[in-house]
């Protein structure tokens, strides 16, 4: 059986733990030490975004410093998280051939965290392994984990939660609740859980410990012997810490470009939320520079930053920007977990494609406030709208119509104005409930044979529901809407069911900003 170093480097600053990460990580791509199992704690707690993610979409700064929480950059992929000090994670470093023979993603990610499935047991939970990347018990998350590679060597990580501090993450991720209520914390007690929740007590540290190391004995077949650090890597650690522990780590150049027009365009994936940002001169029709975030695994680690350079000063072209992408996914052997390279270069010709709306009035900030059903803008506004689809929440809280069709147009919010504007320009406007109302409508839009609609909602609620809408198959227009959402709230199961309490404002000039173009474009609308 084979022997593995065991290390535990305890409670430690977010930029130690990120700097130990890469130097084991190097050393055993130099095959200079063991394959090894490591634990990690935090102290202070910290906030850490994944490789790919912008810091400033992902974490409230201002709260982190405040409250004495470090901020810091992941070597792996995935979302953002938070870690306080009960929280336990846990690391996988190894060649990839000490493991298997057959590597993969999904052979990895699945295997390893069945080492924690295991551990959960021995505290009788009914654990089991959630592609992507997650571990849950009954539906609820309580590991996340991630994976990067150099090159014959992997590291693969994860976290566990022991006792779950949710008021202090939900304020310093930016995860889309500001006011803390206790309906607010159920909510997200649905979704996630810790240990102390399902056992009803804490264990302490050394059983937790203990049975992760058994976890990891079993199902890698492999003898686990405590060890240290050695001297070569305590030398790297003190020469690289000051890298990890700067702003130039941390923020990356993950940030949106300044400049130009800059053109937005995010969906969700099978694996992960891609959110692009195209730096576009519209003089020469030339990229001047392209950002791809969000929380999606992919490798090599460096393969998207790879693929921005490449896409830096090439011809705005559908079939060039398909060849590089192509080209980068080749030469550098790119591999992701459930994307493809289409589902970037369909992402990158949406944000591009947005960028002809100026020529009809829309300026480059109302620009990214439009979010596309299909994947074609301008075809669906040369199409034209027979529909005008209206949030209940945007109706006053006291209004008779608030949960029905229909509006007096009373002038006391903003749904008045946008019926007197579908009327004008010749569509029937419809209030939406809830979520389920929506899927309906869409679905007797298709069987009328519906050219087109145009509809109000916030970018969360679009990114989230965005492939229900399109599975329907009538081409829509969302215009982003002006306030604080259920999102921004905390209260988009009450919005998902029709019973949102709060009021929204409507983005009227945009509005019929879109419906002027779609006439201008061609678009004869009903």
């Amino acid at each position: 059986m084979r022997q593995w170093r065991l290390i535990d480097t305890g409670l430690r600053p977010a930029s130690e733990n990120m700097t130990l990460d890469d130097v084991i990580l190097e050393c055993k791509a130099r095959n200079l030490v063991p394959d090894t199992v490591r634990f990690l704690r935090f102290s202070p707690p910290a906030a850490l975004v994944g490789y790919h993610q912008d810091v400033y979409q992902e974490v409230r700064l201002e709260y982190a410093k405040e409250n004495g929480i470090d901020v810091n950059r992941r070597l792996t992929g995935g979302g953002a998280i938070y870690f306080d000090s009960s929280t336990i994670g846990w690391e996988v470093i190894a060649s990839k051939r000490s493991l298997c023979t057959n590597y993969s993603l999904e052979w990895i990610f699945k295997t390893v965290c069945e080492c924690v499935v295991n551990a959960l047991k021995e505290f009788g939970l009914d654990a089991c392994f959630r592609p992507r990347n997650d571990i849950e018990i009954n539906g609820r998350k309580i590991s996340g984990t991630g994976g990067v590679e150099r090159g014959d060597a992997f590291l693969f990580q994860g976290t566990l939660l022991v006792d779950f501090d949710v008021e202090t993450m939900i304020k310093v991720l930016k995860i889309p609740i500001i006011k803390l209520k206790g309906k607010e914390l159920e909510s997200v007690k649905r979704r996630v859980t810790c240990l102390k929740w399902e056992l009803g007590y804490t264990p302490d540290y050394e059983e937790i410990r203990n049975a992760l190391i058994k976890g990891f004995k079993e199902v890698l077949n492999i003898e686990l012997k405590f060890g240290d650090l050695t001297d070569y890597e305590l030398e790297l650690f003190e020469k690289s810490l000051p890298w990890f522990s700067s702003e130039e780590w941390v923020f990356m150049d993950r940030r949106s470009p300044k400049g130009s027009t800059i053109v937005h365009a995010v969906d969700k994936k099978p694996g992960g939320v891609i959110r692009v940002s195209l730096n576009v001169d519209k003089d020469t029709n030339v990229i001047k520079s392209v950002l791809i975030t969000g929380d999606f695994f992919i490798f090599p680690q460096r393969a998207i930053m790879d693929l921005e350079a490449a896409l830096k000063f090439i011809p705005a072209d559908a079939d060039k920007i398909r060849e590089i992408i192509h080209r980068v996914f080749e030469e550098k052997q790119v591999r992701t977990l459930s994307l493809t390279e289409g589902d970037f270069v369909e992402l990158i010709l949406e944000a591009l494609e947005k960028t002809e709306l100026e020529s009809y009035g829309i300026d480059a900030d109302e620009i990214n406030n439009i979010y596309p059903i299909t994947n074609d803008v301008k075809s669906t506004l040369k199409n034209g709208f027979d529909y005008m689809l209206l949030p209940y929440c945007s109706k006053m809280v006291s209004c008779m119509y608030r949960k029905i069709d229909g509006c007096i147009k009373c002038g006391e919010c903003t749904v008045g104005e946008a019926y007197r504007l579908a009327e004008e320009f010749g569509l029937k406007p419809i209030t939406i409930h809830n979520f389920e109302h929506l899927i309906e409508v869409l679905k007797v839009m298709k069987v009328k044979g519906a050219r087109g609609f145009i509809g109000c909602c916030c970018e969360a609620f679009y990114v989230k529901h965005r492939d229900e809408m399109r599975e329907v198959g009538v081409p829509g227009i969302i215009i982003d809407i002006e306030d604080k959402t259920c999102y921004d709230l905390g209260k988009a199961e009450e919005a998902y069911r029709g019973n949102f309490e709060a009021q929204t404002r409507l983005n009227l000039p945009l509005i019929k900003k879109i419906l002027v173009a779609s006439l201008k474009m061609g678009g004869k609308n009903a």
